[in-house]
């Protein structure tokens, strides 16, 4: 007979695997470290726990909410840890962009409501997306994605330069440019140096004076 600390869909038990993770295990049999969140960290609803247990386990303190699952409550919150969160929202050939990127590299709290991909091949593609997932029908250079934790992202600069192209069509974008200005205020110039190179770009103009107005409230 199950005790009740093994009954599935108990806190106890979601505790128990939660202690199992490899961050727990000892030196010898921890996975190397580089930069890349290991899986085993990463609670997706239906995964090895069900949405019960998880929610059990969130009350009680062990593991936090982030993106599509969760994640133990002493893990730092990197953004290797937020790119694994949606990894499942960026489809083959795309990269996470927009507020999404955004997000990933450390702006905000929470994530968008909506998440942004943008194509990031040639050749045009036809992925099936959840409704709350837009995709940028634009490709995105490959010099402007960087791979955190095994998933596609926009780089931080290119991210704040989208941000402020994208400003004339949606002001909201204005948030989220704040954002990540205040986690990497060096981005602000570096992106008034890229916009500076592009020739007749639409929202280039909002989106600079948007940047000038951001590099003096962040000197």
């Amino acid at each position: 007979m199950l005790s009740k600390r093994d009954v599935p869909g108990s806190a106890h038990s979601a505790a128990d695997l939660l202690h199992r993770s490899p961050e727990r295990l000892g030196s010898r049999d921890a996975p190397r470290q580089t930069g890349v969140m290991h899986p085993a960290f990463l609670y997706l609803p239906g995964d090895r726990l069900t949405v019960p247990e998880l929610s059990a386990a969130r009350l009680d303190g062990h593991v936090v909410d982030l993106g599509e699952g969760y994640i133990p409550a002493d893990l730092v919150e990197s953004p290797s840890a937020r790119a694994a969160a949606i990894a499942s929202l960026v489809p083959v050939d795309t990269a996470a962009s927009g507020p999404s990127a955004a997000w990933v590299h450390g702006a905000g709290d929470g994530p968008p409501a909506r998440h942004h991909v943008r194509r990031a091949v040639s050749h045009r593609i036809r992925p099936a997306l959840p409704s709350r997932v837009i995709l940028h029908d634009t490709a995105l250079p490959r010099a402007h994605v960087v791979l955190i934790g095994g998933v596609p992202v926009m780089t931080p600069e290119r991210t704040m330069v989208d941000l402020a192209l994208g400003l004339h069509r949606d002001e909201s974008l204005r948030r989220w440019m704040l954002l990540l200005a205040h986690a990497e205020p060096r981005l602000v110039p570096a992106a008034l140096v890229a916009l500076d190179t592009m020739i007749r770009v639409p929202g280039k103009r909002a989106g600079r004076g948007a940047l000038e107005r951001l590099l003096v409230r962040t000197r």
